[in-house]
């Protein structure tokens, strides 16, 4: 390869590295300097806020490093919750969900582990650790190179899949909204229906709380699956190294890069033969997505026990 071709590579490796990262963000540091980083993107549904947080305080480690992360806004709320909870909060002027995860792996460098969540994600007792484990064991055991793991998520295009059949819910599903297909989407019931949503958060009863199933999945002999489709990273779990061979997450300087992050990380592994490994052990709760969230929002005040941590002997 000539000098002048080695030149343009580093010039162009030095400047998507450059915009890869900003000056122009707050960091409010309460670094543990701890191995294990949880990150959350916040910033836009605050009603989800008081459970969201109260649950990820209940069920996390208390020796992991969390953040709270704004793209392009800096919440005084957020500040104060982090503050109340020992935990660092991070925004960034530009409104970048790439930028923002940038930012938060950047200022925790010792963070070698990662959870990411998004703020409509209502983790549960056994979420944490489960996906640890499941990806020492399938890493070290199995078959497969791990790119991330995530839990059972009922709103999600694979993952509803794996869950009616584990609740023998297949025909049920079929006779009332659509034929099951592991496949995601604006023309899936699962991304678009209201109802669909609502049923996946126990309308019917067919569904148990997240809390209860999370226990029924917790209580199975180890199993998982791979999605072979693009996963939706509401909730997942990764090694640092994988963000650091996907050269960090690329910023658009058009777009607030919704989704392109998921697009990023599913589009790496595909092509560099790591896994989208689902833990069929755990399970988190997902609000909606974008054509449910109005209706959503609103089931959401009207059925908070659904969403709250449900305590020993509650029904």
């Amino acid at each position: 390869m000539s000098i002048i071709n080695n030149l343009i590579i580093k010039s162009v490796k030095s400047f998507n590295n450059y915009k890869s990262f900003t000056r122009n963000y707050t960091f409010e540091d309460r670094s543990k300097n701890s191995k294990t980083l949880c990150m959350i993107l916040a910033g836009y549904k605050e009603f989800t806020w008081d459970i969201i947080f109260e649950r990820i305080k209940e069920f996390s480690n208390q020796n992991m490093d969390i953040c709270i992360v704004s793209s392009g806004l800096y919440s005084s709320k957020l500040s104060k919750i982090a503050e109340d909870n020992n935990w660092s909060y991070i925004s960034t002027k530009k409104n970048s969900v790439c930028l923002a995860q940038n930012m938060a792996l950047k200022l925790f460098p010792n963070a070698k582990y990662i959870y990411k969540l998004d703020e409509d994600i209502f983790v549960t007792k056994n979420f944490f650790e489960t996906l640890k484990i499941t990806y020492g064991k399938v890493q070290e055991n199995g078959e497969y190179d791990v790119g991330f793991v995530a839990p059972i998520i009922p709103i999600n295009g694979y993952a509803h899949v794996r869950l009616l059949k584990r609740l023998d819910l297949v025909d049920y599903y079929e006779e009332h909204f659509e034929k099951i297909k592991y496949a995601a989407g604006r023309n899936r019931m699962i991304e678009n229906s209201s109802d669909v949503a609502k049923f996946m958060w126990g309308d019917n009863g067919k569904i148990p709380h997240i809390d209860d199933l999370d226990e029924l999945l917790n209580n199975d002999d180890f199993y998982y699956s791979l999605c072979n489709i693009r996963f939706s990273i509401g909730a997942i779990y990764y090694q640092r190294d994988l963000w650091e061979q996907m050269n960090y997450f690329n910023v658009s300087i058009f777009t607030i890069g919704m989704g392109i992050d998921e697009t990023q990380i599913c589009s790496h592994c595909i092509s560099n033969s790591k896994s989208i490994v689902v833990s069929e052990n755990t399970c988190v709760g997902h609000l909606s997505f974008g054509p449910q969230n109005k209706d959503m929002e609103q089931y959401f005040y009207k059925n908070q026990s659904k969403f709250s941590i449900r305590k020993n002997g509650e029904k």
